[in-house]
Parts: C-alpha cells; structure tokens; sequence
C-alpha cells in the first residue's frame, strides 16, 4: 500500500499533535454533489452503486477533488449486514429502506446468522481495496457500520420508523429476543469491520444513529453494552499503525463518560452537546469528532465561517478534535457552502495548534 501523505485525522483520533484541526464530513459522498448523481444514474441503483467496487471508489473519491478533506468514508450502506442476512432489503423511492421479512419473533431472532465476509459481504471488502488503491495514500480511508441497536430497529420495524414502537415493544415484552437479535449483529459488526480493515480501512466508525430515542437505562442495556463488545473485539492495529475507532450516538450527549469507558478512540457529537462541555467531561480519554449542525451549511458562507470560528475556540487549543458536522449532510446542500464550511476549517484552526 502506498506510504499515507496525510495522517492529521489519525493522529487527531489519538490525540497526537497536528498542525490544524483534521475536517471530514458524514455523507459526503452523496446527493448534494451532482457528480455523485449522475454516478449513481450510471450504476441504475443505489444498492448496484454500492455493489460495483469501481464506482463506489468513484464516488468517494469525488468530494476530494472538489474540497481539501483530511479523510474518506467508504461508499456503503449502513443496512449491508441485514441485507446478507436475507432480510429482502429494498429502497422504496420516497419511503427509503424496506425489509420484506421483518424480524418479529425468536423463531425469526434464530434463523439470524453471522453473514460470510468474503461471499456474502465480499462486494464491501472490494470497494474498501479499490478505494485504498485509487486515494494512493492521499488521506485515510474510513469504514463504517451500523450499531446493533440501529441495524435492529431497521430489521425489526421493516424500515424507517418515527415512534419505534415495534422494537420497543419487543424490548419491554420480550427482551430476550432482542438481546439474542443484538448479539448475532454484535458479531456480526466486529466480523465486518475486522474484515475492512484487513482489507485497508485505516478507521473505523460505528453509526448509532437510533441510540438516543432510548431512556439511559435503555440505552445502556440495548445500545452501549454491545458497542463496548464491538470495541473489544476489534483489531486495532493494523499495517504496523494503530486502527482508531469512532463511536457516534445521535443524541447520546448526556452518555459520553458512559462511551468513552468502552475504550473507544474518539466519540462522535451531534450538534445537541457544546463542545466545549464534552471536552470538559472526558478530558483527554477519547477525541472528539463534530459537531456543527448540518442545517448551517443552508446559511451564507460568511455565516458558515462564523460557526466553525466558534466551533474551535469551544474545543480550544491542542489535538483530539476531528472537525465534522454534527450528522450527515443534506441532499439539498448547495457544495460551494460546503466548500466554505471545509475552507474555513483548514484556514482557521491552524492558531489553536502552535
């Protein structure tokens, strides 16, 4: 593999020193990017993108050519392990995710099984070893999962829901059934991102993007618990350099302490949590990634620069901070904000690493 030319986003994860603060952005292979949307045309749909390693290389390659990012995310889904278990995945224009074959009762927990990485997930690791090729040591590449907590609200609502009340249901009525369905997804995530990293991630970030609708009894027993299995079984060095590994909750401020007794490298903020009160928090046990609201970028680019001037002066000075939005990017973002959003990082946080 080709010598990395910049590591500031690793070495951030580990709270090494760097010269300004490393910026990436969640889903920044993606809608907003008229690239992306004629790649996607090209590939007939989005699954098919995902599954066609040359065109998954080229859409996570666009954002940088356009911006000066410090880092890559694998072009995936975060439904991929569901997906190999059967579960008749298919995106309904307008709906999103839908499962033919939910997952209601023990006997359906029992058929789950731990997916085969090489033949049933082979088309990810592919995409990963392609992209490590095409970047050629520009910046790191990222891997990614869903956390069993997320990939089981999916797999247990049969898609997108806004109450969760069939998961939660299950969870009050029948809590040994979702233990069950979250412990195969447990071993299931620490064998998929094993995988990509043996395959070239050089990061890994686990997407809990349902924990926060959960009370923090819930979320300690359904949630945290089986991201603190995923985090001991995972390799964490690989390529003789250490493989940090991200946790992000949406909505999960009010347990950073909790998440960084896992023994995680670094945890995700959404925008809910000043930065400044997280640090203040955790002190130097993890880095933190974030947390600027998504919804800034609709706002003028001297608006956006404003935000992150902000942004960094909570964090203050020294490393551990790994620029990001708060969540993913919006489809409707006009790039050119998210160029300033980009610029403005690298341009501004130079002063807060003398």
């Amino acid at each position: 593999m080709a010598e990395l030319q910049n590591d500031r986003f690793l070495r951030a994860l580990l709270r090494e020193p760097v010269d300004r603060t490393p910026v990436w952005m969640m889903r920044q292979a993606g809608r907003y990017l008229p690239e992306y949307r004629a790649t996607r045309k090209q590939a007939g749909s989005f699954m098919d993108l995902c599954r066609n390693k040359e065109l998954a290389s080229e859409v996570t390659l666009q954002p940088l050519e356009r911006f000066p990012l410090d880092a890559a995310i694998l072009f995936s889904d975060i439904l991929t392990i569901p997906d190999a278990m059967g579960l008749g995945l298919r995106f309904e224009t307008g709906e999103g995710p839908v499962f033919d074959n939910p997952v209601r009762s023990m006997a359906d927990a029992k058929k789950l099984f731990v997916p085969d990485m090489a033949s049933d997930l082979g088309y990810v690791m592919d995409a990963v070893s392609t992209i490590r090729k095409d970047l050629n040591g520009r910046v790191p590449l990222i891997g990614f999962s869903g956390s069993p907590w997320t990939l089981a609200t999916y797999m247990i609502e049969g898609g997108s829901s806004k109450t969760y009340s069939i998961i939660k249901a299950m969870m009050f009525d029948q809590p040994a059934t979702l233990h069950h369905i979250l412990d195969v997804l447990a071993d299931s995530v620490i064998a998929y991102l094993n995988a990509q990293i043996e395959a070239g991630a050089q990061a890994v970030q686990v997407f809990d993007t349902w924990g926060g609708v959960l009370t923090p009894r819930d979320y300690n027993e359904f949630s945290l618990r089986y991201m603190h299995k995923i985090v001991d079984g995972l390799k964490r060095e690989n390529d003789g350099r250490k493989v940090p590994v991200i946790l992000f909750t949406k909505g999960g401020g009010q347990w950073l302490e909790a998440m960084a007794d896992t023994g995680a490298d670094a945890l995700g903020l959404d925008w809910t949590t000043n930065i400044d009160d997280a640090r203040a928090r955790v002190g130097d046990r993890v880095a933190l990634q974030g947390n600027m609201d998504p919804s800034i970028l609709y706002a003028s680019p001297e608006r956006i620069r404003q935000e992150v001037a902000t942004i960094l002066a909570q964090y203050g000075n020294g490393s551990g901070h790994v620029f990001n939005l708060g969540h993913g990017i919006h489809p409707e973002i006009n790039p050119e904000h998210a160029g300033a959003f980009i610029n403005a990082v690298t341009e501004l946080s130079g002063q807060y690493h003398k």
